[in-house]
């Protein structure tokens, strides 16, 4: 048995640089899983293709299942409206992160998954225990849906992610992904 002790894991990804360490080190410990890429976040949308493409390139070649969500941008800016100028980890962050983990979690429900986890709290631009909650709240309504809440940084997560992303050659973005970071990012590169 996997040393997770779930027999089929739904992972939800960001991108490709922080899912490919956490692919290797489930795999590594023996878990069933697919990966689950639904982020209405990613802005513009050739980022997001870009991501997206990433994604599905990885998984493909690594022979790994991948579900690709319908993009829903105008229900993410509807989500996050009125917290346009909240600060990176944040009220908008929360709030993405639920929107993405709460359709995760009701997508591992229906199809028959046992648990649920997410890449978001491996990048450098989020705070794993914000992350944390919003996947434990979003599995909360589904009793049979566990967490995998797992702070993938801690042994040795960061340098297998850049190990994995070097080796693989991911794309990799500059900011987190949403246009609020996106500025952010600029405005810094600016000065």
């Amino acid at each position: 048995m996997a040393r997770t002790g779930f027999s089929s894991l739904l992972l939800h990804v960001c991108c490709a640089p922080c899912c490919g360490g956490i692919v290797a080190t489930l795999r590594d410990e023996g878990t069933e899983f697919t990966l689950y890429f639904y982020n209405p976040n990613i802005y513009p949308q050739a980022e997001y293709l870009r991501r997206k493409d990433e994604v599905l390139r990885f998984a493909q070649r690594s022979g790994i299942p991948c579900v690709d969500e319908d993009n829903t941008p105008d229900l993410w800016l509807e989500r996050v409206k009125g917290l346009e100028d909240a600060p990176e980890r944040g009220l908008r962050c929360s709030a993405c992160f639920d929107m993405r983990l709460e359709r995760a979690a009701r997508y591992a429900h229906e199809n028959g998954f046992t648990a649920l986890a997410t890449t978001n709290g491996i990048s450098r631009w989020k705070d794993p225990a914000q992350v944390g909650r919003a996947l434990v709240n979003a599995a909360a309504p589904y009793p049979n849906l566990a967490c995998l809440n797992r702070d993938w940084r801690q042994e040795g997560g960061i340098q297998r992610m850049h190990t994995v992303a070097k080796t693989e050659n991911f794309y990799r973005q500059t900011y987190c992904g949403c246009r609020y970071s996106m500025k952010k990012a600029n405005n810094r590169k600016a000065l």
